[in-house]
């Protein structure tokens, strides 16, 4: 038992190699069996190492793990793996299970369809040779870039280890590139000792055009739990020495920031965040320097090139192309190399196909001298370690008019162009629809359901449609990365709004066969009968120990009841708070009167009048579960609740 708590501490404070150390020895015990198997598999993921955690999900589900997102996970590391059939098979069930997250559900059907075309996406697009270099070891080495003759690049070579994946801290290393560029010479040394942090990961360097700037990551110290500490810093070289590095005032404190990139002037500065506001996971951005070094505001890159996955590791090619690595494009496993070129306002993006592509990782591309040769990172099967550098070079192709064509992504006549066919625009128009019916075990369709489709933005109402006597609504137009709100409306029914996105949502053309594609997205609402004492469990509303404030977190949640009210404004309801059973009655009876009261309160700042709420607290006198003794049990009898009282 010990060793399991020593395994929850520390991976919840991100440190998933000793975790997974305590989380063992507990499974060796065959304490908390499933539970153990799960975690230690999390901690894999969580520290990226898919494969490892393919056998512990396997143990957890077989168990009969409830968790909703372990088999999305699960499914993930097996395409993760190359075990394409078994990953779509997974996938597919989570999105038949109603009790998985909608956005998870909807990823995980575009998962069933990328994988349907795996085959496609091996194709070569490029003629390239790809091999090993000398610097790989068993450690990791990635992220190469040039400057000069020499290839900088990251690379796990500290005294001190990241209780992350238990490897060595990474730091900022050079070697030198031979005459032929096919290889490295010589030993790698350290970049610089003024850009060294013993206690921090130092990573993905990035050098300006005249290679007298260097923005790279640095963090991980364990200041922070979790890896969003890692922040961007600049170095300066005056007189052939490096400056000591200073973090920029891009970064987002409360979030991961990495992987820069400058443009080919010089002028703008290309990075990963996932801070909030973003298409979900990692996106790219952009902010422009001036000429005394001061950056505009980071502005996103867009839902062209950001996805609800991870879109990370930009580089700027001769002629403006941009690479980068995403997990969330159609791809054959965890991070692939793409490109986006736009032409008439319209980005293409292409996945680079094999050798560059494989199940695992690959990311980090840059080019040497010309666009025919250059480097990238990969965790493939094969290499030397965790992530190793490759080497690539294709041979000089004929100079025809063919070639050109086929090799030119915008001209719609090249057969490899995704966006057209026969020479014609692919255009897909989306729709949506779907169904109203009761909330509860036996969903019964509700008949004469207004729904008012509304901009996520505003109260202007786009479209009014009604449900027939099945239940069924539709269909109404949407447009790609647009955000909606559904407000559906019954008598003797209590007014829902749901949130229904096209973020993530577009048809990527290589999935089209035909010029003109109808799609329609159907989407059911659940309505609750409006009835006299029925009650309602607001879920995460937490407050911290002892006591009664609004938190951010329980604000978000609690913004939702101040919807519900308003639309339905004449409904008064009681508010109340409920304690678990670990402190005396007298107390807990105080603090969940306090915690009432101060959730009414805050409902009343947001504009709700204070005569249609009343603050109840009930300590530990109503208990969901009366011998609570796991911390998951005493979390359920801690909750917060709405109780109609009128309407």
């Amino acid at each position: 038992m010990q060793a399991y708590k020593d395994g929850q501490k520390k991976f919840s404070n991100g440190e998933y190699d000793l975790a997974i150390k305590g989380f063992e020895k507990a499974a060796a015990e065959n304490y908390e069996p499933v539970q153990t198997n799960y975690l230690i598999a999390e901690s894999y993921r969580l520290s990226n190492r898919f494969r490892q955690a393919i056998p512990y999900y396997k143990k957890a589900l077989d168990g009969g793990l409830t968790s909703p997102d372990a088999k999305f996970q699960y499914a993930y590391a097996l395409k993760a793996d190359g075990q394409y059939s078994e990953a779509a098979s997974q996938f597919s069930a989570f999105a038949k299970d109603t009790a998985s997250a909608a956005n998870l559900q909807e990823r995980a059907l575009r998962e069933v369809e990328i994988l349907r075309i795996a085959d496609r996406l091996k194709t070569q697009k490029m003629e390239v040779e790809i091999k090993d270099i000398p610097l790989n070891t068993a450690g990791a080495e990635f992220s190469p870039t040039i400057l000069g003759n020499e290839l900088i690049f990251s690379s796990s070579k500290k005294q001190k280890v990241y209780k992350n994946n238990g490897q060595a801290m990474l730091g900022l290393y050079k070697v030198a590139i031979s005459e032929d560029a096919g290889t490295t010479q010589g030993n790698p040394v350290l970049l610089s000792q003024d850009i060294f942090d013993e206690d921090a990961n130092e990573g993905s360097p990035a050098f300006s055009p005249d290679g007298k700037t260097l923005v790279f990551a640095r963090g991980n110290t364990g200041k922070k739990k979790g890896t969003a500490d890692v922040d961007l810093y600049m170095s300066r070289n005056i007189d052939g020495k490096w400056t000591l590095p200073a973090i920029l005032p891009i970064n987002d404190s409360l979030a991961w920031d990495g992987s820069p990139a400058f443009s080919r002037d010089g002028k703008t500065l290309y990075f990963a965040s996932n801070r909030a506001g973003g298409a979900g996971g990692i996106d790219i951005y952009r902010t422009n320097m001036d000429a005394s070094g001061r950056f505009s505001r980071p502005v996103n890159m867009g839902r062209d090139i950001n996805t609800a996955g991870d879109d990370m590791f930009p580089y700027v090619a001769e002629g403006g192309r941009l690479y980068f690595a995403s997990d969330g494009h159609p791809g054959l496993g965890k991070l692939d190399l793409f490109s986006a070129t736009r032409s008439q306002g319209v980005i293409t993006i292409e996945n680079l196909g094999t050798p560059f592509n494989s199940p695992q990782d690959d990311f980090g591309l840059v080019f040497y001298k010309n666009l025919k040769k250059g480097f990238f990172s990969s965790n493939r099967d094969g290499g030397k370690g965790d992530d190793d550098i490759y080497y690539f070079s294709s041979p000089e192709e004929p100079d025809s008019a063919e070639v050109a064509r086929n090799n030119d992504p915008n001209n719609p006549l090249n057969p490899n162009n995704p966006n057209y066919v026969n020479g014609k625009r692919k255009v897909v128009r989306y729709f949506l629809a779907g169904n109203v019916v009761t909330a509860g075990q036996n969903p019964m369709p509700i008949d004469s359901a207004i729904i008012h489709i509304l901009p996520d933005t505003s109260e202007v109402q786009i479209a009014q449609l009604s449900t027939n006597p099945s239940g069924k609504f539709g269909t109404q137009p949407v447009e790609e990365g647009a955000s909606y709100s559904l407000l559906v409306q019954r008598k003797g029914y209590i007014s829902k709004r749901e949130p229904f996105s096209m973020n993530g949502r577009s048809i990527p053309p290589i999935f089209l066969t035909k010029e003109l594609t109808d799609t329609t997205f159907n989407v059911t609402i659940k309505l609750d009968k409006l009835e006299l004492n029925k009650t309602f469990v607001l879920e995460n509303i937490y407050y911290d120990l002892n006591k009664y404030n609004i938190r951010p977190d329980a604000a978000i949640e609690l913004d939702k009841l101040v919807q519900i009210l308003k639309d339905n404004p004449t409904m008064t309801i009681e508010l109340s708070s409920h304690t678990d059973a670990r402190a005396t009655d007298a107390y807990n009876m105080t603090l969940s009167q306090n915690r009432a009261e101060s959730a009414v309160a805050y409902l009343n700042t947001k504009g709700i009048d204070a005569d249609r709420m009343v603050a109840k607290g009930y300590g530990e006198r109503e208990l969901i579960i009366p011998n609570a003794k796991t911390e998951e049990e005493h979390q359920r009898n801690r909750r917060t609740e709405f109780t109609i009282l009128s309407y």
